[in-house]
């Protein structure tokens, strides 16, 4: 992320369409942040990494935390924005949550509207935060390495998500030892290479998904053995399956 970045002191409350593709560059809030993608898949940047979501979960953004959004197929975001002394989660690092149905409704009701104001308003938004203190936190976020031998064999994993080659190959093509490579991924990314493949060819199948690809053509090139191990790693991660991604609400 670059230093010079724009400062919104108040995060908004509203609903924003971006075409496929389309970025909000970096900038920062005085406010949390709540974003759900109402169509789309949105992923969220910081330094320390990205976050991704489809229409079953929503992304914290703590309050001053620079980071820049990206839309996956047609975005509809749902942002909601809370004072920085509101913080029901007690989060302080971006973080995907699980978002049950009821609490979707509560974010598009109450984006739809954002002037509004009256007894009704404080009701909504008093159930909204009732139930994101009870929302899950879902680990779905592909951390930035900052070793060069991790940037190196992470920078191949993502840009050729199907390539099978293990750890040990691929730390023999970037002149780092297997070893190395396996503590290295504990110790700052906080998860084992396998973890960390597996988020960012997620990450993949949702953009690919996004853009209206063959779920088994996003099984192929997104490198898993076949089309049903990739349905069933996806439905565990995300609650439904692939095929029905762009029928979902």
């Amino acid at each position: 992320m670059p230093e010079a970045v724009r400062h919104t002191p108040k995060a908004p409350t509203h609903v924003r369409h971006l075409a496929a593709g389309e970025r909000i560059d970096a900038h920062r809030h005085d406010d949390h942040q709540i974003v759900l993608p109402g169509s789309g898949v949105v992923a969220v940047t910081t330094e320390a990494g990205t976050w991704f979501a489809p229409g079953n979960r929503a992304i914290w953004v703590p309050a001053g935390t620079v980071h820049a959004h990206r839309a996956h197929g047609r975005l509809n975001a749902h942002f909601v924005g809370l004072p920085a002394d509101e913080n029901p989660l007690h989060l302080d690092a971006p973080t995907v949550l699980t978002v049950s149905p009821l609490l979707r409704e509560l974010i598009v009701e109450y984006t739809r509207m954002p002037a509004a104001t009256g007894p009704e308003r404080g009701r909504l938004r008093a159930v909204l935060l009732d139930q994101l203190r009870a929302s899950p936190q879902q680990p779905m976020q592909l951390p930035t390495p900052t070793d060069p031998r991790l940037v190196a064999v992470c920078a191949l994993v993502h840009d050729h998500p199907a390539d099978p080659r293990t750890l040990a190959a691929l730390g023999a093509a970037t002149g780092a030892g297997e070893r190395t490579l396996s503590r290295l991924f504990r110790a700052e990314l906080g998860m084992t290479f396998p973890q960390w493949r597996t988020q960012s060819r997620l990450y993949h199948a949702l953009r690919m998904l996004a853009d209206d690809t063959p779920v088994t053509t996003v099984a192929h090139r997104c490198g898993w053995s076949s089309t049903s191990a990739f349905i069933d790693v996806f439905r565990r991660s995300f609650g439904y399956t692939p095929g029905t991604h762009n029928r979902r609400p």
